[in-house]
């Protein structure tokens, strides 16, 4: 999927205080592509990816 290899993903990982690093936060609360993402982990990558990024 896109999203395991977004770059803008990637910039959040290196500075998630960055302007693009906060824009990429904000947009994964609506976005349905991320929401598919997610649903498509095993249970452990999805436990991983939420705490990873404090998602609820």
């Amino acid at each position: 999927m896109a999203c395991a290899n977004c770059k803008i993903r990637a910039q959040y990982d290196k500075s998630p205080k960055s302007l693009i690093g906060r824009i990429w936060r904000f947009h994964i609360n609506f976005c349905p592509g991320w929401k598919n993402y997610l649903k498509n982990l095993s249970e452990e990558e999805r436990i991983a990816i939420k705490e990873k990024y404090n998602l609820k």
